[in-house]
């Protein structure tokens, strides 16, 4: 069923999930990166501020899936196209790069700790595809799909009278994001770019309902997606209530769906302030999937943040940990 609970909606709009609608102007066109069509051309942004790399965008990436939104692409500062790069997908594209442009003035940080990362060679080498996010529909679009089945049909049926009784939009779109990332973008990125195409050299990574949509991804798509980085998952589903049923529906997806352990990498992670706070609570819940589904401290994290909040900046002060965790090498290169 793709029913939206309407009531809950208003958790889009807590922090981390406020977004300016505002678009980011492409200030130049320079270094277009042409693919066959219908692959749309990435253009060069020069009026990013970042540390290092470059930015490169498709205003409106076009998709028989999804509204059709901003897409960029983040290459590092030694980027050559002799090499195979791994590839990360994050959502909340707009968040990641640039604080200048966000709506809350902060930002992940990713340029900055993927460049030092690399450069210390305790990364392998990689580019990031930020998929921007649409305000109005981004629960519709990050929630996991299939959890929702996992509620009890007259809990359903009272979910939808609420949702009813709001006037809502009434569509989940949890598994078409999927496969636009998995159908569209990531074909249209492996065209364009010399990065490895398989499913060890390639990650997915969010943070709040982003977190969420990681775990989702990699469990609906376990030959796609080698492993996933879910920061201040967003376990309560929506905005936090009592006698809340999405939890549970959504351990009742992880038991089921998500893969065995052996060939994937999971991390999650969760703080105790603002939003974070609802998140302690479900640790030990995480932690007995995790076991129960043979992970080890080897291939799956569930760390706690003392003190840390529910905001990019709590994110990118800790932004080398999921990247070291999923893409680390054990040599370093030489200097």
């Amino acid at each position: 069923m793709r029913i939206v609970i309407s009531i809950l909606l208003c958790s889009l709009f807590m922090v981390s999930c406020k977004e300016d609608t505002k678009t980011t102007e492409v200030n130049d066109t320079e270094s277009e990166i042409v693919v066959n069509t219908p692959t749309p051309n990435f253009i060069h942004v020069k009026s990013a501020t970042l540390f290092k790399g470059e930015i490169l965008r498709v205003d409106s990436f076009p998709s028989k899936y999804i509204q059709p939104r901003a897409v960029d692409i983040w290459i590092p500062e030694s980027y050559v196209e002799n090499k195979k790069y791994a590839v990360l997908y994050m959502h909340d594209g707009q968040n990641l790069f640039d604080s200048t442009t966000t709506w809350n003035k902060q930002e992940w940080k990713v340029d900055e700790w993927a460049s030092k990362l690399m450069l210390e060679g305790t990364v392998k080498d990689f580019i990031v595809v930020g998929i921007h996010n649409i305000p109005r529909i981004r629960w519709q679009d990050l929630f996991p799909e299939k959890a929702f089945e996992m509620l009890d049909e007259s809990v359903q049926e009272n979910l939808f009278k609420e949702a009813a009784n709001a006037n809502a939009d009434s569509k989940f779109n949890g598994d078409n994001y999927l496969k636009f990332i998995v159908e569209e973008l990531k074909p249209a990125i492996d065209k364009s770019y010399p990065v490895a195409t398989d499913k060890d050299n390639t990650f997915v990574m969010g943070s709040s309902m982003g977190g969420l949509m990681s775990m989702y991804a990699v469990s609906e798509y376990p030959d796609v997606f080698g492993g996933a980085a879910c920061l201040s998952t967003h376990w309560v589903g929506a905005a936090p209530r009592e006698n809340n049923p999405f939890p549970e529906a959504i351990f009742k997806y992880m038991e089921a769906n998500l893969p065995q352990a052996g060939l994937h990498k999971l991390y999650f992670d969760y703080g105790n302030k603002t939003l974070d706070a609802h998140y302690p609570q479900y640790a030990q819940r995480v932690d007995g999937i995790l076991k129960a589904k043979g992970y080890t401290e080897l291939d799956a994290k569930n760390l706690f943040f003392e003190g840390t909040d529910h905001s990019e900046n709590s994110w990118n002060k800790r932004l080398d940990q999921p990247l070291k965790f999923l893409l680390g090498t054990l040599t370093k290169k030489t200097k």
